[in-house]
């Protein structure tokens, strides 16, 4: 498995190492609760990392709220 930099990360995830880790964590758990996987990764491969990996793929990001 490829490591994965922060730098690439946060472009996807509005510059913000806090919105990184929320986002991140939130699609963790929807992962663990049997949610389909949006890459393809190995079946032991941790919700946490497969989450990250789809962040960095492009396939999960988060929103900018106009207030």
């Amino acid at each position: 498995m490829a490591y994965t930099g922060r730098e690439n990360l946060l472009d996807k995830s509005c510059n913000s190492i806090y919105k990184l880790v929320i986002l991140s964590a939130k699609r963790a758990l929807e992962i663990a609760e049997g949610q389909p996987k949006l890459v393809d990764m190995p079946a032991n491969t941790k919700p946490s990392t497969v989450a990250l990996n789809e962040i960095a793929a492009g396939k999960v990001a988060c929103e900018k709220k106009k207030i």
